[in-house]
């Protein structure tokens, strides 16, 4: 019986590449998008197969509370939509930008959750994969709010494992470092394409398809098994040392 996924954000980066994955693992793909075209896209790359497409913005929750009627209960979610906007100091940040990503990061991945979730326990099996970061984890300046809601992301799923064992629902954190050949820095900055290029510069970064294919590993795991978290960076990132003010009159 072929198993049903659900993916936001599947017109770019790692949603793509994970509707790809799965897709040729042979799962039936909801891809949700806010970009109609590239799903069209997509759609027609799958030769029409195992796809249905609905384009939406998650922070729609209007758009969010019809999903169930349109794609019923899927064997799988991948709550993937997110980004983050501003590397500015908190205090010289754009409040839009701060609510921007929690609406998408945190709202939006709540309330698609939420509207799936107790279908899935009434069922008693289904797979939930947050999109996560290291930077949930781990601060760095300029990530002020962009880190606070994968800290929630990194929470709140292992919130869900506490209540749902025994249930059959599975949650896991899905926590990359950096991602090259997506959207997310020329997201952050405004659509720059030079300031996005030179945060991979002298680097190799993740891909999108070492996302998707630790994505496709979780899922494919034997129903008694749950993987909670799993953070990877590319081998050339690593962890820096404290931030330390240093004042000229001590």
């Amino acid at each position: 019986m072929t198993q049903k996924v659900v993916i936001t954000g599947a017109t770019a980066g790692i949603g793509l590449a994970t509707a790809r994955t799965l897709h040729a693992a042979g799962w039936e793909i909801i891809a949700i998008g806010r970009r109609d075209d590239r799903l069209r896209d997509l759609a027609d790359e799958f030769g029409g197969e195992r796809i249905h497409t609905v384009a939406m913005d998650v922070r729609d929750g209007q758009a969010i509370g019809r999903l169930r009627a349109i794609v019923g209960v899927p064997d799988a979610i991948v709550n993937n939509a997110g980004g983050a906007r501003g590397l500015e100091r908190a205090d010289a940040a754009q409040l839009d930008d701060w609510l921007w990503m929690i609406e998408t990061n945190v709202i939006g991945l709540v309330r698609l959750t939420h509207l799936f979730l107790p279908d899935m326990v009434a069922r008693g099996s289904g797979t939930i994969v947050n999109v996560g970061s290291v930077a949930g984890e781990f601060p760095y300046p300029g990530g002020n709010v962009y880190g606070a809601t994968k800290a929630f992301v990194r929470q709140f799923t292992l919130n869900l494992r506490a209540d749902l064992a025994g249930t059959g629902v599975r949650v896991t954190d899905v926590e990359p470092g950096m991602v090259g050949g997506t959207e997310f820095s020329l997201t952050r900055f405004g659509g720059d394409e030079s300031r996005a290029a030179e945060v991979y510069e002298g680097m190799t970064p993740l891909g999108p398809d070492d996302v998707a294919e630790v994505i496709a590993f979780v899922l494919s795991r034997p129903a008694h098994v749950n993987i909670n978290t799993v953070a990877f960076m590319p081998t050339d990132q690593g962890f820096g040392p404290f931030k330390v003010a240093r004042h000229d009159d001590v």
